[in-house]
């Protein structure tokens, strides 16, 4: 299986040159970041001793910022060690309750946490061919999926693909699923993605579980930050199951800044709007590619040439080693192969630099 994206530091290793020397695009994270707010959070963290002391196991002031920021009650929130840590939780639920049906292609890690738990799971295959406008409904689900496997797993933007599904599409699959998790990790960078978001639905429905990350929308994959809204009863039954503290001081106070900073979402969303149908542009006038229609702050590409489908496994190579570019194989994505790539939005000087090599190894 190909790895996951942003490996920087391990593809600096292997090409003997400095992590600040690659140009990271296999990650999807906001180019800018991390917000001020957040590093100022962290030196005070350091100044009041947030890496001396134990963190708080009940990490009531993130609980509370997060419930806060989403009118919803502190007991409906559960912080996790990045949303990968929750994924494992909520696989046990998903595996204890019987067969999952993961949307394909999608990430991979959910086949990870279901595996831990020896949970079952079958493939809902999506087309693989759209277009926008966003938010678009929700593909059907073939009947005998309907009347099977009780877990369903919803990523809002999808992840590889981009597509943003409507709430009023979701709503009626929670009377029809005893489980539905919905990872929400690109949502906040979306503009207007928070309209699509099933958090009014968390405090009615105990049958669903939403997931959301911060590392995208702050930049702080290092700090390892995420979490769930659920029923209180099962993140109850998941804080017993877990380690003593998976949070540690200074993610937590870095989680409570970007909680209140609501400046920095409109100028993410503001930079997503700007930056993403630049990017699909540039990237349509490039020959073998053609970028399918995103609401996320990533690109899924297809390699095609004469209505045939075009190999990019040499072209991402290419870029890694003569252009210190790095994007997303996408081989590790069930049902995608070496025709496909997933480009990250980037700040205009990070895009410019990314059409250029591609339009340089292409010919375009």
């Amino acid at each position: 299986m190909a790895p996951h994206g942003g490996n920087r530091l391990a593809v600096a290793r292997r090409l003997g040159c400095r992590p600040d020397q690659l140009l990271e695009a296999s990650a999807s994270l906001v180019p800018f970041g991390p917000p001020a707010s957040v590093r100022r959070s962290l030196g005070w963290a350091l100044a009041g001793g947030a890496v001396r002391d134990y963190p708080d196991r009940d990490h009531q002031a993130l609980r509370q910022a997060i419930a806060q920021r989403h009118g919803l009650d502190a007991a409906m929130v559960l912080p996790g060690n990045g949303a990968a840590e929750l994924f494992t939780w909520v696989a046990r639920d998903a595996a204890q309750a019987g067969v999952s049906l993961l949307p394909v292609p999608g990430f991979a890690d959910y086949q990870r946490a279901l595996a831990c738990w020896q949970g079952a799971w079958r493939p809902l295959v999506l087309p693989l061919r759209w277009s926008g406008p966003f938010p678009q409904p929700f593909p059907p689900i073939p009947g005998a999926d309907l009347d099977g496997p009780p877990v369903l797993w919803i990523t809002n933007p999808h992840n590889p693909t981009g597509q943003l599904w409507s709430r009023e599409s979701l709503e009626p699959l929670l009377q029809r699923f005893a489980l539905v998790i919905v990872d929400e990790a690109f949502l906040p960078l979306v503009p207007g993605g928070e309209a699509q978001s099933m958090l009014p639905w968390v405090g009615r429905c105990p049958g669903l579980v939403v997931i959301r990350s911060l590392t995208k929308l702050a930049a702080i994959p290092g700090l390892r930050l995420g979490y769930a809204l659920a029923d209180p009863t099962r993140l109850a039954r998941w804080a017993a199951w877990r380690d003593p503290w998976p949070v540690n001081g200074l993610a937590a106070a870095a989680g409570v800044a970007l909680m209140g900073d609501g400046a920095w979402d409109r100028r993410v969303q503001g930079w997503l709007a700007r930056e993403g149908p630049w990017l699909a542009e540039g990237l349509a006038q490039l020959p073998g590619l053609v970028p399918m229609a995103s609401a996320a702050n990533f690109l899924l590409v297809r390699g095609e040439r004469a209505g045939e489908p075009l190999s990019l496994h040499a072209l991402r190579l290419a870029l890694e080693q003569r252009h210190r570019i790095l994007v997303r194989d996408c081989r590790s994505f069930a049902g995608l192969g070496e025709t496909w790539l997933r480009l990250a939005v980037l700040d205009r000087r990070g895009n410019r630099r990314l059409l250029g090599a591609l339009a340089q190894e292409l010919g375009g």
